[in-house]
């Protein structure tokens, strides 16, 4: 109980602090509370990741981001920005900031941009979702509906089994979408070759979750941008609302990032 207390203050103490956080009272409506969960593991590539920053940058400083916000029924949004790596690494890089206009939604962005890019370890989707449940539970006021937006090159392969932390959050009414990044790096191919299907399978769930999957580079900002649209006021004819699998593709297997980790370690006993 006492660490919950000290963990809520801290978070309170940090969302008044920066210029973009601002703690919202119990009463507060919102349209959406998002989490914006971004991948640092090591397999991220560092200009994969100022790509994927400078995405998010730019989408909150987009006119169409900010026209969705002010559209929606209270014409106001919760959101938190989270890089997540192994099952104990999460950081909050902004913390839950009320955005309800352009003003504030740049303030948002240029906090962003002003946080520093870090690689980290292995890859814990369970752990994010995790980490995010307990975030809403920290968040003040009352959101029409919360969100956990997963972005990520690879399966889980470590903490829990995803799906068992994918289904306690739907079960406590949070929307999981994702955003598999699966183009070609300079070092290979992608993590994954079936990524978007398996977080279609695997990870999103809840009422309306969609995955978009992420194939060129280049496309990252207008990707991001129509993804948080959409995650704001619920644009259904902006993506579909999950990308479907051939049909002839075998359900993917779930545990595959931590048979692939458990395979890699006997691998490297082996060697002399």
């Amino acid at each position: 109980m006492l660490n919950r207390l000290l963990g809520t203050l801290a978070f309170l103490l940090l969302a008044g602090d920066g210029a973009a956080g601002e703690p919202p009272r119990p009463d507060t409506q919102f349209d959406v509370a998002l989490v914006i969960a971004v991948d640092v593991s090591s397999s991220m590539e560092g200009e994969e990741q100022g790509l994927q920053r400078r995405g998010f940058i730019e989408a909150f400083r987009s006119a169409l981001v900010h026209e969705a916000i002010t559209n929606g029924l209270n014409g106001r949004i919760a959101v938190t920005y989270v890089e997540w790596s192994g099952v104990r690494d999460q950081k909050v890089l902004v913390p839950w900031t009320i955005i309800d206009g352009p003003e504030r939604a740049s303030a948002f962005a240029d906090e962003l941009s002003r946080q520093p890019i870090r690689q980290a370890g292995m890859t814990s989707i369970s752990g994010i979702i995790d980490y995010g449940r307990n975030l809403f539970a920290q968040l003040g006021g009352a959101p029409l509906r919360s969100v956990i937006d997963v972005s990520g090159d690879g399966p889980n392969n470590d903490g829990r089994h995803v799906t068992y932390a994918r289904d306690d959050a739907v079960a406590d009414g949070i929307v999981i979408n994702g955003l598999p990044i699966m183009f070609r790096r300079g070092s290979g191919g992608a993590e994954l070759e079936d990524l978007d299907l398996y977080f279609k399978e695997c990870v999103v769930g809840g009422a309306g979750a969609f995955v978009l999957p992420l194939h060129d580079p280049e496309q990252f900002a207008m990707v991001i941008r129509t993804k948080i649209m959409r995650e704001i006021a619920g644009l259904d004819d902006l993506v579909p609302r999950v990308i479907p699998a051939q049909t002839s593709m075998p359900a993917m297997n779930c545990v595959t990032g931590e048979r692939r980790k458990q395979e890699d370690l006997l691998s490297q006993e082996k060697k002399p």
